[in-house]
């Protein structure tokens, strides 16, 4: 049968589930129209099952001292991954969001590989997919390559991407990990010596039921307009509009903002620009302040601004890939002590990843919304949230331990009114999300 060795980071995140809360990535695709099962089963096992690591389960040897396998799955049923499910009426985004926490709340079978996929009847007169996978197969621009195959897209940037892979570094040695780690280690300790972050509801202990709920879309040529003043990019209007919608749901909760610190893990993208093929995970993490503390959006956006721009010169998140590089070759407590220390710096996982620009085909059927869950691994960090941009929109995902946060729609409406409120104080009138018009926020 054959085996190969998972890589070290893999094998990082691998390691890095804790007891209720797994390292899995939810995704959502809805559809105006439904779903037929069969030519999205087929669609994957054409598509999806060209990549090993989906027909490829993760074993284990040397009582836990050991780099996990990738080792192949012989005559993989693939109605056992893609699977069936039609919601009770009245069949509302409300019930597609409770599915989802179901699903989300349920660990996937190690003895098969670590993916699983839901098509949905039933959705508003339409469908949906619903696609769950460990993070050890894959980080988000990996998943997009996926992604590319399953719906079709255009397959320039994977060629491009596979004519450049003879020029990818092979994995640095442990040696060789370890001297360049040495180099970056003022902004390792630098994190080290943070403080913890402060109490707050994202912070306590943990259970197995997850909550989910995401946003109304958000016109990217909106938030464009909200930083063009300040010189601000997308992606600074965006963290400080998590901030104050982060703030709001504080101040909900009786926790009062201004006299605490809160701070989000934050992938970085360190694949080089012509890797798009590859699967696995190659990307850095940096903990940044989120200026929940700020009294008005626009001391929140020029805070995080001057955040983000020392972040971008900063060592810190190739330095904590290369940590992970290095736990990831020793045992699964090597990996619990790292979650254990900077889980302690932070509150929540916050990423954003780009998707499709233009309108992308499931078995056929035009996709409508895109939304993901980001894990928050280990039992420190009670919350992960996610912003992913598709045709012109951005929508912000929340998912996070059900008995800290119970109500994780009040997030994202918060998120919609920022934004609302910075669009209207910038003096632009707001534009509707393009493409179609923005359904009632889930959980709302």
């Amino acid at each position: 049968m054959n085996r190969h060795a998972m890589s070290p980071v893999d094998a990082a995140w691998f390691h890095m589930d804790g007891p209720d809360n797994p390292a899995i990535v939810t995704a959502v695709a809805i559809t105006r129209r439904p779903l037929d099962i069969a030519r999205v089963r087929r669609d994957f096992t054409r598509r999806v099952l060209r990549f090993d690591r989906f027909r490829q389960r993760v074993v284990e040897s040397g009582f836990g001292f050991a780099t996990p396998l990738w080792e192949d799955v012989p005559d993989l049923d693939i109605a056992m991954h893609v699977r069936h499910v039609a919601l009770p009426d009245p069949g509302d985004e409300e019930a597609l969001r409770t599915l989802v926490e179901d699903l989300a709340s349920q660990p996937l079978e190690r003895d098969r590989p670590l993916w699983q996929a839901h098509v949905v009847d039933n959705v508003n007169a339409g469908g949906a997919l619903v696609m769950r996978y460990h993070h050890c197969i894959g980080d988000g621009r990996a998943m997009m390559h996926v992604a590319a195959r399953l719906f079709g897209m255009p397959r320039t940037a994977a060629r491009r991407g596979a004519r450049a892979q003879r020029m990818i570094s092979p994995p640095p040695s442990l040696v060789e990990a370890a001297m360049t780690l040495a180099g970056e280690a003022g902004a390792i300790l630098s994190d080290l010596a943070k403080p913890s972050d402060s109490t707050s509801p994202f912070k306590g202990e943990f259970g197995p039921r997850k909550s989910v709920a995401w946003s109304t879309p958000v016109p990217i040529e909106d938030v464009k307009a909200i930083g063009a003043p300040i010189g601000a990019k997308v992606n600074d209007v965006l963290v400080a509009a998590v901030a104050g919608a982060l703030r709001s749901y504080l101040r909900r909760r009786g926790t009062d903002p201004t006299r605490m610190t809160m701070r989000a893990m934050v992938p970085i993208d360190l694949r080089p620009p012509q890797d798009t093929t590859q699967l696995g995970n190659e990307f850095g993490l940096v903990i940044l302040d989120l200026p929940v503390c700020a009294a008005t959006w626009t001391a929140r956006l020029a805070q995080t601004k001057a955040s983000m721009d020392t972040l971008k010169h900063s060592a810190e998140a190739p330095g904590i890939r290369l940590l992970l590089d290095l736990f990831g070759r020793g045992p699964k407590a090597l990996e619990d002590i790292a979650c254990e220390i900077f889980g302690s710096k932070a509150s929540l996982v916050l990423t954003n990843v780009i998707g499709p620009a233009e309108t992308i085909r499931l078995a056929g059927v035009p996709v409508d919304r895109l939304a993901f869950c980001v894990p928050h691994p280990g039992d420190r960090i009670g919350m992960g949230v996610s912003i992913l941009s598709y045709r012109g929109s951005v929508t912000l995902t929340v998912i996070a331990d059900a008995g800290l946060v119970p109500d994780p729609h009040r997030i994202t409406q918060a998120f919609n009114r920022e934004v609302a409120a910075m669009i209207r104080q910038t003096g632009r009138r707001r534009l509707a999300a393009p493409h179609a018009a923005a359904p009632a926020p889930a959980g709302g």
